[in-house]
């Protein structure tokens, strides 16, 4: 009854973190690029008092072994990298990721972040920033004359100047794509930064390396189902609930051994 206790407070443990997911996932519904997580859950370690194939008997064993599970713990959790809801904004400065891969930009300690929000603006400088003000890997800045700025599916960026019929390429922009993109280190700000677990990043144009091409005048939203995470929260409140009724069952039981004579 003790360990029943032990296993069912690990149980409320581990639904607990499911619960701050699942919230952290509805939190950012809105959050433009935004990737959900799903908390993953393994066994802990069996208590065996007999082990499967053991003698029972003259020239007999047991098919099956004698153990106890310890509870659950939270292995890990899993970011699903998969194509959020395109919106079209009609801003030229918004652009979005049809398929694979990352925006690279240039943090303030010398990083390099990775990221799927597209809503880019212009510094003083007339560098192309993300709504954090990071400038994008590559430094492509507009000239302050120009009328219009075109970024192709490619990645080719131009602008249209005053006097000028033909439109100047100002810039390339390049897409980063990796091996394990769920293995990326999460910064917040829709940031993410290269780790041991997503594999060396590459760099190339859009639409080559399994990179997706660019849609100019969008937006990419949040991959966050409101339906699929309030199934997942019931659920995650149902089976808290159920662990502490074992623990108040372990309770019970432990309190009429007490009232033994």
């Amino acid at each position: 009854m003790f360990r029943a206790l032990a296993t069912a407070a690990s149980g409320m443990q581990a639904q607990q973190t499911r619960l701050d997911v699942t919230a952290n996932n509805i939190a950012n519904v809105s959050t433009n690029g935004f990737k959900k997580s799903r908390a993953e859950f393994a066994d802990l370690m069996y208590q065996t008092t007999r082990p499967a194939g053991a003698p029972t008997g003259a020239g007999t064993t047991a098919p099956s072994g004698l153990e106890v599970g310890l509870g659950v713990r939270v292995a890990s959790t899993q970011r699903f990298q998969t194509q959020g809801d395109m919106h079209q904004t009609n801003n030229p400065l918004d652009v979005a990721i049809e398929g694979n891969g990352f925006f690279a930009v240039q943090l303030p300690s010398g990083d390099i972040g990775y990221t799927r929000n597209g809503s880019f603006q212009l510094d003083p400088e007339g560098r192309l920033v993300t709504t954090e003000g990071y400038p994008l890997a590559g430094d492509i800045s507009v000239p302050a004359e120009a009328t219009a700025v075109s970024i192709a599916a490619d990645g080719t960026v131009s602008a249209i100047v005053p006097g000028d019929p033909q439109p100047q390429n100002i810039g390339q922009l390049e897409l980063a794509s990796f091996a394990n993109p769920g293995g990326l280190e999460p910064l917040g700000k829709t940031l993410f930064r290269e780790s041991g677990a997503s594999g060396a990043v590459v760099m190339g144009a859009p639409g080559t390396g399994g990179t997706g091409g660019l849609m100019q005048g969008s937006i990419e939203s949040s991959n966050v189902s409101v339906v699929e995470e309030m199934i997942d929260l019931i659920s995650g409140q149902r089976a808290y609930e159920v662990n502490s009724r074992v623990i108040k069952a372990a309770d019970e039981m432990l309190g009429q051994t007490a009232q033994l004579r």
